[in-house]
């Protein structure tokens, strides 16, 4: 009878899939890496390869914005126009964090995820200007309210990057140094960061458009350098890591972390319905376990925490789809 690692090399093969799929913190561990890190140099996907993770990074935003609740820098009721003050003027008057944390803010998005191609090149200026949230104020400017605060769940990228700048001038901190020391080092993700994609450290693996050999890489898809709505590279181990910290109230709270994985807003046509950063899917034993998701040009990312067994559950790819056959397999 074929095992799951059998399922899993069957797949990987069928798919050329790139990337690692691991089990984490239960007595049948596995991580298997598959493809190469770099097509150019050859260079092989290892257990410790690091991979972008896209819109996985929306968490890590969530728990900023969570830890300055728990100074009493912010509410998750503040409104985001105490912080903006004048600038980005069409986001209505009546938006808060909890609002931009559950995609329900209505904001006009920057990058429309229905509306796009991932294949793209959808950035309005050279990658390489990038760097700082306040970069992304041009683009999040001159976008109308798509609909009044509250009324209803619309996945939202601006929003993250909303969420960012009102970290930054809540707390006085660039937001790239808020995740490190308040989500990173907390959590043990040693090897997990926002990293400059003209300057990756070893251990990291590019991202290409497809599965073919000729693919080209995302390198003038994205942003040089991630921020609120994604970004983060990071290995299967940091992500046990990372729910394992979680979970145990070392990042915020343990009531904290409570709220963020309840149900805050139902998503009738989703997989999942929502937190706060965090999709949510219930469990056989009755546990809301949470995930984090994220596909963009070359990344695909899913990372699930089993809260009865400990166990987590993380595809990373370096292509833009190559994550969700090997998920379905690992399931």
């Amino acid at each position: 009878m074929p095992t799951i690692t059998d399922s899993l090399d069957r797949a990987a093969h069928e798919n050329r899939f790139t990337g690692v799929v691991a089990v984490l913190g239960g007595s049948d561990e596995l991580v298997l890496p598959y493809g190469l890190a770099n097509r150019s140099t050859g260079t092989p996907v290892t257990r410790d390869t690091r991979f972008a993770v896209a819109s996985g990074s929306k968490g890590m935003t969530a728990l900023v914005i969570a830890s300055l609740v728990e100074e009493g820098a912010v509410g998750f009721d503040t409104l985001a126009r105490e912080l903006l003050g004048e600038d980005l003027p069409l986001i209505d008057d009546a938006v808060t964090i909890r609002h931009l944390l559950t995609h329900t803010s209505g904001i006009g998005d920057y990058l429309d995820e229905e509306e796009l191609d991932t294949a793209d090149y959808v950035l309005s200026r050279p990658v390489q200007e990038y760097l700082t949230t306040s970069a992304f104020l041009p683009d999040l400017a001159g976008h109308p309210q798509a609909f009044p605060p509250g009324e209803r769940f619309a996945y939202c990228n601006g929003g993250f990057l909303v969420l960012a700048l009102l970290a930054e001038r809540a707390s006085g901190s660039m937001y790239h140094e808020l995740v490190r020391t308040r989500v990173l080092e907390p959590a043990g993700m040693v090897a997990s960061g926002f990293f400059r994609s003209d300057r990756l450290p070893p251990d990291t693996a590019l991202g290409y458009l497809s599965e073919d050999e000729d693919a080209i890489s995302n390198v003038f898809h994205l942003p040089i350098l991630g921020n609120g709505d994604g970004g983060l590279y990071t290995t299967v181990a940091d992500m046990h890591r990372f729910w394992t910290a979680l979970l145990a109230g070392s990042i915020v709270t343990a009531g904290t972390v409570e709220e963020m994985i309840r149900t805050q807003v139902e998503v009738p046509d989703g997989p999942s319905d929502y937190g706060l950063g965090f999709w949510l899917r219930p469990s056989a034993e009755g546990d809301i376990d949470p995930q984090l998701v994220g596909e963009d040009a070359g990344v695909s990312f899913l990372s699930r925490h089993d809260r009865s067994e400990g166990v987590t559950r993380t595809v990373l790819s370096g292509t833009t789809e190559g994550a969700w056959e090997m998920w379905d397999t690992l399931l």
